[in-house]
């Protein structure tokens, strides 16, 4: 039974026993079965943990970067420890297969990593000032406490991408996990706890997981101690969530929806190609923000190119994750998951559409789980379901003569995450990484669309949300900005040459 081995691991990790006790059921998708039981913040609790995140960050910003820093290192090393662990559990979860739910954790090791570096390099500028004897400088400090909404479908890692930035730039965190998900957040907050214990003089409430649902949620949207909060999500949600936070003039990083395009141009590795669209489309059921969901084929390799890429998805593993390394996919997170993607599929037929797969598998051995046959789709046109964003492995196909056209396909959709084209013509792929190419935040050139590195800032435009998390100068988010101007000199002169003499 998946229960006793989730409470092994949650001993193996650290969590509490009493924090494993509670009305909320959480359920595995791997089987539909229970595997514990944990309680919901209540509204009171949550405002309690931001005055506790207030008072540890009026603490916390006053120690060294580097001595921030040296927290997350240990923080890594518990990671390290646990990797298999807390993969397991992730994969238990929210239904990864095996090397994904490791892959996650590998994940929050790499930003932990990133941001002890970081900690010696939160660098400011020295500008020159117009005026003679006078010095500009712009410095960095710290913001203030953070809250952090986080999806199921990565369980852990997104939380790491905001929080050991955060730490490191002097900012507490406040974590809701999704409610689809809450015992990955605990064993991760067991695990801090234990790098906190062995950093020594760490303040409470420098991280603090509520469980619950939208109410929690609600209570760090409008709560005005928390000048920022990085919400990862729907982007019906997040378009709730930027409206509620600009009435309060705070800070939002959204990392919403992605209806992810790929091109396919004639002079492509078609080997590499294939490989790479069937992870894109195929991993974690298609239920990444990155997912690959539609795809332009050149009508010149458009058959060849389409035969194979059915022999793949007829021939994909479907199954318990747990049971073999071979397994691929395995399942959706929950029932409506799963009716979302019928409905789409239902809707693409009545625009024409040639499905294949689709079907619900191990219906008999798992009725409470649900795993499908990812679905290729063979579309005439971009209509209907195409333009919308269905979380399930659903691939829509559809050819191109025309590269700015098919780039002005891409284009034409609401959201912006990523996107990625398949060619060997520099002309092909320059052109798609111009201002005149793909819209997106992430474009790749034969890499598929998902697999992002926390090296660089991910992240997307238009109803993506705009917001960047990891990587790059995303660290600037959780600090504010001062700009401070030094009069060296005995006169006063004023910028731009006003006067203003009084005597």
């Amino acid at each position: 039974m998946l229960a006793s081995e989730v409470t092994s691991l949650l001993d193996r990790l650290g969590v509490a026993p009493d924090c494993r006790r509670g009305a909320r059921a959480v359920r595995s998708p791997l089987t539909g079965e229970t595997i514990a039981h944990v309680e919901d913040a209540s509204p009171q609790r949550a405002a309690e943990a931001i005055a506790q995140a207030e008072a540890a960050f009026r603490q916390w910003r006053h120690v060294p970067a580097p001595q921030r820093g040296e927290l997350v290192r240990l923080l890594g090393h518990e990671l390290r420890a646990a990797k298999d662990a807390l993969g397991r559990l992730v994969t238990i979860e929210a239904g990864k297969i095996v090397s994904e739910g490791r892959g996650e954790v590998q994940e929050m090791i790499d930003i932990c990593d990133f941001a002890v570096g970081l900690s010696r390099q939160l660098y400011g500028l020295t500008i020159a000032s117009e005026r003679p004897n006078h010095r500009m400088m712009e410095q960095w400090h710290p913001l203030g406490p953070v809250g952090v909404i986080t999806s199921f479908n990565f369980p852990v890692a997104v939380w790491s991408w905001n929080a050991a930035l955060a730490l490191v730039c002097g900012s507490p965190v406040i974590w809701k996990p999704s409610e689809k998900a809450p015992l990955a957040a605990l064993a991760v907050q067991a695990l801090f706890e234990r790098a906190a214990a062995k950093a020594g003089n760490i303040p409470d409430g420098l991280s603090t997981v509520l469980i619950g649902g939208r109410d929690v949620g609600e209570v760090l949207v409008d709560d005005p101690r928390l000048p920022l909060v990085s919400a990862t999500g729907s982007t019906a949600m997040g378009r709730e969530v930027g409206t509620r936070l600009a009435r309060r003039f705070a800070r939002g990083i959204l990392e919403l929806g992605g209806n992810n395009a790929s091109i396919v141009c004639p002079s492509a590795n078609l080997d590499l190609a294939l490989r790479a669209i069937a992870f894109a489309a195929i991993g974690t059921a298609g239920q990444r923000c990155t997912t690959l969901r539609r795809l332009f084929v050149h009508d010149s390799i458009h058959n060849e190119f389409v035969a194979r890429l059915k022999q793949v998805y007829a021939s994909v593993r479907i199954g318990d994750p747990l049971t073999s390394d071979e397994v691929l996919v395995g399942p959706l997170i929950d029932q409506a998951a799963f009716r979302n993607m019928q409905r789409a599929l239902e809707q693409a037929r009545t625009h024409g559409a040639r499905v294949h797969g689709g079907e619900r598998v191990d219906e008999k051995r798992f009725p409470n789980a649900y795993y499908v046959r990812p679905a290729l789709v063979e579309m005439p046109a971009q209509t209907g379901p195409v333009l919308r964003e269905t979380f399930a492995p659903i691939l829509y196909v559809m050819t191109y003569t025309d590269l700015d056209a098919a780039i002005e396909l891409h284009n034409a959709v609401a959201h912006g995450l990523s996107s990625s084209i398949f060619s060997t013509d520099m002309r092909e792929t320059e052109k798609f990484l111009s201002a005149a190419g793909s819209d997106c935040g992430i474009a790749n050139v034969n890499i598929g669309p998902s697999g992002a590195e926390i090296g660089g800032a991910f992240g997307g435009e238009k109803e993506t949300g705009g917001g960047r998390e990891a990587g790059s100068d995303a660290w600037k988010a959780y600090m504010r900005r001062l700009t401070s101007t030094v009069n060296y000199g005995d006169d006063l002169p004023l910028a731009q040459g006003v006067r203003f003499d009084i005597g």
